[in-house]
Order: C-alpha cells, then sequence, then structure tokens
C-alpha cells in the first residue's frame, strides 16, 4: 500500500511541478548577456545579437534584445535603437515600438534615432511609436521630420496610420494642399482642430420669435384724452351769424360782465 502511495504522490508532485513552470514567467535569454557588457558597449551588442540572429527571428529577438537593453540602462534607449536600426533595418520599426512603450518620455528622441539610422523606414517607425505612445504623435513626427527631411507626406500619413480616429482629419487637410505643403506640425494642428470642429466657424445664434404686425384696422382711431369718440350721424353744414339759432340776451356781442 506504501509503495503505491508514494508513486501517486511523486506524480503529483511531478505534475504540479511542470504546471508551475508553465505558469511562470519566462526569463529574458539575453538578460545575462548583456549585463555582463560594458555601459558604452550595449547599443553595440544589441545590435549585433539581433543581426545574427536568423531572419525569421528577427522579431522575436528584436523585442528580446531591446526589453532587456533598456531595462539594463534606459537612458540608452535612443542609443540602442538606432543601433539596431542600423544593423538591421527591417527591425528599425519593432525596436522603437518596444523601446517607447518601456520609455514613453523619449518616444520623441527613439524614433528620431530609429530614422536617422534607418531613413528608408521612416513611416512604419512614425506608425509604430505613435501606436506605442499615442498622445505624443505630433512631438514623434517633428522628430523624425527634422531627422529625414523631405519625408513630410509620408510622416503625416504615418500619424494617420496610427490614429484612425485622426485619419479623415489628416486625410482632408492634405487633400487641401496644392503641390506643397506646411510643416508637419502646422499640418497635424489643422488636422487636429478639423476633427473637433473648424475653429473659423461662427455658432449661428438661436432664433427668438418675432411678433408680426399687421396693418391697422380700417377706420380704426388711436388713444386720445378727452371723451369717447362719436361718430357723426348727419352730414354737417356751415353755420353762418344769421342762421346760427338762439343769441344770448343782450344781442351777439354782448360779454358777460
Amino acid at each position: 500500500m506504501k509503495p503505491i502511495v508514494s508513486i501517486l504522490l511523486g506524480v503529483a508532485f511531478l505534475v504540479a511541478g511542470s504546471s508551475f513552470g508553465k505558469d511562470a514567467p519566462k526569463a529574458n535569454a539575453f538578460n545575462e548577456v548583456l549585463a555582463a557588457v560594458p555601459s558604452a558597449e550595449l547599443p553595440a551588442k544589441a545590435a549585433d545579437l539581433v543581426s545574427h540572429a536568423r531572419s525569421h527571428d528577427w522579431y522575436t529577438t528584436t523585442v528580446s534584445v531591446v526589453k532587456s537593453a533598456v531595462g539594463i540602462n534606459p537612458v540608452a534607449a535612443p542609443a540602442i535603437v538606432g543601433a539596431i536600426a542600423r544593423a538591421v533595418p527591417n527591425m528599425a520599426s519593432v525596436a522603437a515600438g518596444t523601446a517607447a512603450e518601456l520609455q514613453p518620455k523619449q518616444a520623441a528622441a527613439i524614433a528620431k534615432a530609429a530614422a536617422a539610422a534607418a531613413p528608408s523606414k521612416s513611416g512604419k517607425i512614425v506608425t509604430a511609436v505613435c501606436r506605442a505612445v499615442p498622445n505624443e504623435y505630433r512631438n514623434i513626427a517633428a522628430a523624425v521630420a527634422q531627422a529625414v527631411p523631405g519625408t513630410e507626406r509620408e510622416i503625416v500619413r504615418a500619424v494617420a496610420a496610427a490614429l484612425p480616429g485622426l485619419k479623415p482629419a489628416i486625410d482632408n487637410t492634405l487633400a487641401g494642399y496644392g503641390g506643397s505643403m506646411l510643416s508637419v506640425t502646422d499640418t497635424l494642428d489643422r488636422a487636429a482642430k478639423a476633427s473637433v470642429g473648424s475653429p473659423t466657424s461662427v455658432p449661428t445664434a438661436p432664433t427668438v420669435p418675432t411678433l408680426s404686425v399687421s396693418a391697422p384696422l380700417q377706420g380704426a382711431r388711436g388713444p386720445a384724452s378727452g371723451p369717447p369718440y362719436h361718430p357723426l350721424t348727419a352730414t354737417p353744414t356751415n353755420v353762418t351769424p344769421g342762421t346760427s339759432g338762439q343769441v344770448p340776451t343782450g344781442g351777439r356781442d354782448y360779454a358777460a360782465p
């Protein structure tokens, strides 16, 4: 009986241990390697690890390397991303987006470093970083435009791809330009204002009902002091002194004493 109980308990411990191992978070495989590297060499080592990974492992390797390296030295996030973008341009947006999630306050600097290292990936970099830190989209776009001049339209469209709520306003703003456009920040500012209503529109004042004044009734008479008006019942005639009726005592020239 005891051997059977021991076997059952052993199997239970093995199953429990296996389940615990699956649920426990896996340690980053690159932590130990990168922790042994001097701070000045951290960006180069991170880029080396990504570039030597197999192409179908680039994505997962880039995410893991960036998380490990930025976790070791957060201030070096832009340099780490820039080094990876230069070594493997196809992973520039992945590295930038991952680093921006970890260090949102450095989002613009991270995007700028990535775009400067991989100019052909500027649009994807802007989209990835804006998705990671949407509230900083204006600064991100401005930083990348400064790093890669001549890509203003691509950058603005990349912001639209990252922020669907702003896309209609951005598309309308771009359509309103002729051959050239304003700066990236001015364009985004116009689009942001248009998305919540035109700032130049003047709200219409509420209509106040007015009393209609009809034409005066025929024969009506305005208010007047004195006794009420009585219309004449006979045609008026001229009165002469000789036919004026009764004359007061004393003659017509009589004057009261």
